[in-house]
């Protein structure tokens, strides 16, 4: 009965996680290709891109939080090395949020009459971009990971929508800050595209991000610190 009500749950965090960062992507080019078709200023573009996509973050993580709800597989990878999740929940949670990631992008192009695959030609590339993405994730795991520390769990929706928010402006790279959201960018030759060839940096980056982040949180926080369960 136990193994039964274990594999449940664990059916429960795929299936939310692979809902969660579906919708997480639908926004970040929906909104793109939406901004893009009401106005040619691309400040407003951005504007409109970065609040939207803050804002389905509150949404999200409030909605799924209780299940699974870090979206993220440089979330999840820390999670685990710091004890929140088990190891063996990884590669599966990894995978729905890939799956999802990229059904995302396809929905966002069908929504608004596009090729449901249609590859991104945006390119992204060169040391700015890539030192951008170190600090937005290095950013997002202490955010995240320091409130937890903190125990302070409850504010994670708002601390991450915001936190994501701000990282669009601050960065030059507008924060993708998440592996799943950049594979799922190659496939949409829209506002909020990537080039597949400048993709793997980006990948790069946020794994060096993800362990200064955590760094930083071990060096900030005290191990015996209270922690509250993270958002996986």
């Amino acid at each position: 009965m136990a193994g039964w009500s274990e594999r449940r749950n664990n059916q429960n965090r795929i299936a939310a996680e692979f809902l969660g960062t579906g919708f997480l992507v639908a926004t970040v080019i929906g909104s793109g290709i939406m901004a893009s078709r009401l106005t040619n200023d691309v400040g407003i573009q951005l504007l409109a891109n970065s609040i939207a996509t803050g804002a389905v973050l509150i949404a999200l993580i409030s909605t799924f939080q209780a299940v699974s709800a870090s979206f993220n597989p440089v979330v999840s990878l820390v999670s685990a090395v710091e004890g929140s999740s088990r190891w063996n929940e990884v590669g599966p949670i990894i995978t729905a949020q890939l799956s999802g990631g990229i059904a995302g992008a396809v929905l966002a192009n069908l929504m608004f009459d596009l090729p449901a695959i249609e590859i991104s030609t945006n390119g992204r590339h060169g040391p700015g971009l890539f030192l951008a993405e170190v600090i937005a994730t290095a950013g997002l795991v202490m955010v995240i990971f320091g409130s937890v520390r903190a125990g302070r769990s409850e504010s994670l929706p708002v601390v991450v929508g915001a936190y994501i928010t701000a990282a669009y402006w601050f960065t030059s790279s507008t924060s993708f800050a998440n592996p799943a959201v950049t594979v799922a960018r190659t496939l949409s030759d829209t506002f909020a595209g990537i080039a597949p060839a400048d993709a793997p940096w980006f990948l790069l980056a946020q794994a060096c991000g993800g362990a200064i982040g955590l760094l930083a949180v071990r060096t900030t926080f005290p191990a015996n610190q209270p922690q509250d369960r993270i958002l996986t």
